[in-house]
């Protein structure tokens, strides 16, 4: 044999073997080869030993098929869920160790494999959970599922990874196995909330729920999609094209009579096929009663379409010998009170008793338009007569599940708690994992970055690289600089990606889509006025002329080549301008060779220029748009957005950027530019600051969900309804909407050691913040004189460069109780945030064991004299810091990044710092307590030459971190009182 017929030989030989422990656990892989063979050929028995398998793994690379093969099983095998055959926990080494110890390989192998196929190392989902009865198991699925291997063998041929596949598997089952058992004979409503991110894949996930949910017995799924007939469609499409399939669709019709006839896709035979009508290949159906192009309608046949057929007319039809021969029934439905009411009404007129059908409702973006607003007045008031409809239908249908999905976790199914009758997940609330390969906030911002200001570069900052500013000055005049700039940047980028197609090997037509996104406002004057603007920028702009090549020549000197040269991620990269030059002409051929650049999206049929359906033909334009492309909408291809938007509230914000999401092959060339002068009401605010902020609010809230999802001896020790006054912590504002109510729940210790804590809600009376001062000047009187340098060498990981954060501080010495003395008399604007804290830190000082020794103060202190405050009668100076609130009393983050390690690693948090000064301060059983002097902007210009400020004018704010050795026995970190135990797991009552 040929060395090619060998190895393809090879490769079927192993593909069987593994084939057949698909569903079972991992086998005698010698055993399992040789059982093979015999189906094969002679030639293949040679091959059915571990010898051979051995060389070769030596001469193979990463990507080659014998490789990704037992990538895949090993993934499946690595992720699994409590395997019978295991007990290690899931993508560990020592998971790792257990499949090969029944593979039966040889320590060569495992090496080998290793070495080739790492451990995956990608994040579980997140689960807050109330105890519930397992019930989706392996042996509950044995010979029924259907759709979720069509889905999961349609999204591995997609391209998808296998970790990637897997990590799916995991964070569905975290949600199909606590929905109710569909054949049980008890109704059980189980409510719940899957927190993703922004355009990060929630589509996909809630796909692989009803997949699994239907395989294992629901029977009608209704996904509300959305309030825009575009998000329904898009919706639609996404669930008929990876789920339903082409048989199901069609149900008998001709190809060309399908409602995707125009659609590309369904040309080229991306719907998923199953051969045959699922019914007639042992299987049941999936029956549509909603389009691509039509919502739910009130019509005879749509009443006829929902009865569902019975067997066994005498059972019900959760009965097994019922439900598992009946079709299922999938609807797509905007929430409109309109559709939302033909539904209800017909569902009241069909025979099939509701209280037998297993429902599933998944609410698309729970947070909009599902949770109830109180104020007819105001312009959104049908968002409660759509709220009073998913009540009515969870009413109406006593075995139906709600999950709620939405990426922003301050959605109003937490803020609204009001709501906990209807949609309050009180079951479960699950945390996707951030996805590999996403461009999210945290890649536009530095949170947290070890790197000094001075010190950051386009490879080392996320904003250099990547935000652009829109300021006023850019804006005067006629010339519309910035924006001009951006609609550059746009061609620049577009001639970036024929640039790639061309010279990087990626092929004609790898980029589908290059667009633009301008979003100044929903106003559709706004765009009128916008659409003559960019127009008129358009056909002014000369990009086919020396002036225009000019202009891109110095934005690609000076912005793309530096940037991409460090993070082009191994894509092409132009050597020069004149290397790209010749791709420019046909960029904008592509963008408006139509006479066409621009799409407005935003319902007004006078102005809209175009559809914005990427599904039906290659789209690039710049868009301009509002509403419609905020929520929920994918914006395929975006790689440049000019953002001046102004938004009321967090969640509203951040459903604002598009700009997040999967950018395969040009993640170098996205640019966002962003106001940073925008005026809201009477305030002037920074768009990028406070997307910065809620990224920071969002990253706290996963870290916490994280930490409190640990169980104690096997039981959560917080469940869904205790999230509510916790992140009522964090926002003051987040309170029940009726005075008459309040939660059920109170938070009373969190323990925290070896951990940065840092309050936020500080006061704003006068007499308040004047008591605060005086109760801390004597404490940093009493500080020694002489100022310390302290530092942290952070040594270089992952492809980042050694840093060092080093600050200049006054140091000293607090006793535990002098400490406990001084924080329990601290005024607080909101006193529940610290309360948690101010109860650990009572436990650890004066409980029963003492478990601190000392707390070492620490005030940092600026390297240069400028801001300094005079405290106290001795006329000492200290530093002061420049804060501002966010939300009433709550400020952003109060401490600076380079001040965090250090403190952490006297209180035992990080290992050894390599600086001698910081390692002289480390002992046992020591805490560190950071001290702030803040002052706001609003009384910065009243500080005088001798820096004698008002103490009513200074926020006297600090940050501590407890010893790590401070910790619970149990190692539980929460604790709550439940106010009425006798309406224990409800998470509203009515005030006594």
């Amino acid at each position: 044999m040929t060395i090619s017929s060998t190895d393809d030989l090879l490769l079927q030989l192993h593909n069987a073997a593994l084939s057949d422990m698909h569903t079972s656990r991992p086998k005698n892989l010698v055993r399992a080869l040789v059982y093979q063979a015999e189906d094969l050929s002679p030639d293949a028995e040679k091959l059915a030993t571990e010898d051979v398998l051995r060389e070769a793994l030596e001469k193979a690379h990463s990507t080659d098929q014998l490789v990704e093969l037992w990538r895949k099983k090993l993934t499946d095998w690595d992720f699994a869920p409590h395997p019978t055959w295991s007990d290690s926990p899931e993508r560990t080494e020592i998971r790792r160790s257990d499949i090969y110890g029944l593979l039966g390989l040889s320590e060569e192998t495992r090496k080998l494999l290793d070495d080739l196929i790492p451990v995956s190392r990608v994040e579980a989902p997140v689960v807050i959970t109330d105890e519930f009865t397992p019930w989706y198991t392996p042996q509950s699925q044995q010979g029924r599922p259907w759709y979720w291997p069509s889905y999961r063998s349609y999204l591995e041929q997609k391209g998808w990874a296998p970790e990637a596949v897997a990590g799916l598997d995991v964070a569905t089952d975290a949600v199909v196995e606590r929905l109710a058992d569909p054949t049980q004979s008890a109704a059980y409503q189980s409510k719940g909330l899957v927190v993703g991110y922004v355009q990060s894949g929630k589509t996909a996930n809630f796909s692989g729920v009803i997949a699994k949910a239907v395989d294992a017995g629901y029977r009608l799924i209704i996904v509300l999609g959305g309030t825009l007939n575009m998000l329904r469609a898009q919706t639609q499409r996404r669930l008929d094209m990876e789920l339903v399939g082409r048989e199901n669709i069609l149900r008998g019709a001709s190809e060309y009579e399908s409602d995707y006839a125009d659609d590309p896709a369904w040309s080229q035979g991306k719907f998923v096929t199953f051969g045959a009508l699922p019914s007639a290949l042992g299987a049941f159906d999936i029956v549509r009663l909603t389009t691509r192009d039509d919502d739910y309608k009130s019509l005879l046949q749509g009443i006829t379409a929902l009865e569902f057929e019975k067997r066994e007319p005498a059972l019900p039809l959760y009965d097994p010998h019922n439900l598992h021969r009946s079709s299922a029934r999938l609807m797509v439905v905007k929430k409109n009170k309109t559709v939302l009411g033909k539904l209800v009404k017909d569902l009241k007129k069909i025979k099939t008793p509701l209280a037998e059908t297993p429902v599933l409702i998944i609410d698309d973006e729970s947070d909009e338009a599902s949770v109830n607003t109180s104020d007819l007045a105001k312009p959104d008031a049908e968002r409660t007569a759509i709220n009073q409809k998913i009540s009515e239908l969870l009413r109406m249908l006593p075995r139906s599940q709600y999950v709620g999905y939405t990426a922003t976790p301050f959605a109003n199914v937490f803020v609204d708690p009001s709501d906990a009758e209807d949609i309050f997940p009180k079951d479960f609330i699950v945390s996707l994992p951030r996805p590999e390969g996403y461009m999210g906030a945290r890649d536009f911002h530095d949170l947290d970055s070890p790197i000094p200001d001075d010190h950051r570069t386009v490879a080392n900052s996320n904003e250099l690289a990547h935000v652009r500013n829109i300021t006023v000055d850019d804006e005067a005049g006629e010339e519309d600089v910035c924006l001009q700039r951006a609609m550059d940047m746009f061609v620049l980028t577009a001639a970036m990606k024929l640039y790639r197609e061309e010279q990087g090997g990626l092929g004609d037509r790898y980029f589908q889509h290059h667009t633009m996104l301008i979003h100044e406002s929903v106003r559709t004057e706004v765009h009128r006025e916008l659409l003559g603007k960019v127009t008129q920028l358009w056909w002014n702009a000369g990009y086919m002329g020396p002036r225009g090549h000019e202009r891109l020549r110095d934005l690609f000197e000076s912005d793309i080549s530096p940037v991409s040269a460090v993070r082009a991620d191994g894509y092409a990269v132009p050597p020069s301008y004149d290397d790209l030059a010749r791709y420019v002409g046909p960029a904008v051929n592509r963008i408006g060779g139509d006479d066409n650049p621009i799409i407005v999206v935003n319902g007004d049929k006078d102005i809209e220029t175009g559809e914005a359906d990427f599904d039906k033909r290659s789209i690039w334009k710049i868009l301009i748009g509002g509403q419609k492309l905020a929520r929920g909408f994918t914006v395929e291809g975006l790689t440049v957005s000019y953002f001046r938007r102004r938004a009321g509230n967090a969640s509203t914000l951040m459903q604002m950027g598009r700009w997040f999401g999967f950018r395969e092959g040009y993640r170098d060339l996205v640019r966002l530019f962003l106001g940073r002068a925008e005026t809201m009401g009477v305030k002037e605010i920074d768009l990028y600051a406070a997307f910065e902020a809620i990224c920071l609010d969002e990253e706290n809230f996963r870290a916490e969900l994280k930490q409190y999802a640990t169980t104690v001896d096997g039981k959560p020790q917080m469940t869904p309804a205790q999230v509510p006054p916790l992140v009522s912590q964090h926002l003051p504002w987040l309170k029940p909407t009726s005075p008459n109510k309040m939660y059920n729940a109170r938070l009373v210790e969190l323990h925290s050691p070896g951990q940065w804590q840092e309050p936020t809600a500080y006061p704003t009376k006068a007499a308040d913040l004047r008591h605060n001062t005086q109760l801390w000047t004597p404490v940093l009187e009493a500080l020694p004189p002489t100022v310390t340098s302290l530092a942290y060498h952070f040594p270089a990981e992952g492809g980042r460069a050694a840093v060092t954060h080093r600050f200049d501080a006054l140091v000293g010495r607090l006793d535990p109780v002098e400490l406990l003395d001084i924080v329990q008399e601290v005024r607080w604007g909101a006193p529940s945030q610290f309360a948690p804290n101010l109860a650990y830190l009572d436990a650890i000082t004066a409980g029963a064991s003492q478990e601190v020794d000392d707390w070492l103060l620490i005030a940092p202190q600026h390297s240069k004299r400028g801001q300094r405050l005079t405290l106290g009668t001795t006329g000492r100076t200290f530093a002061w810091f420049g804060r501002e609130r966010r939300r009433g009393p709550l400020f952003g983050a109060i401490s600076e990044p380079k001040h965090r390690a250090v403190p952490l690693r006297i209180a035992g948090g990080l290992a050894d710092s390599g600086d001698a000064a910081t390692e002289s301060l480390v002992a046992p059983r020591r805490g560190a307590v950071i001290v702030y002097p803040v002052v706001e902007v609003k009384h910065r210009s009243d500080i005088p030459d001798d820096g004698r400020l008002a103490m009513e004018k200074v926020v006297m704010a600090f940050s501590f971190v407890a010893p790590a050795t401070a910790r619970r026995a149990d190692g539980r970190v929460l604790r709550f009182t439940t106010i009425d135990s006798a309406k224990e797991g409800q998470a509203i009552i009515d005030t006594p």
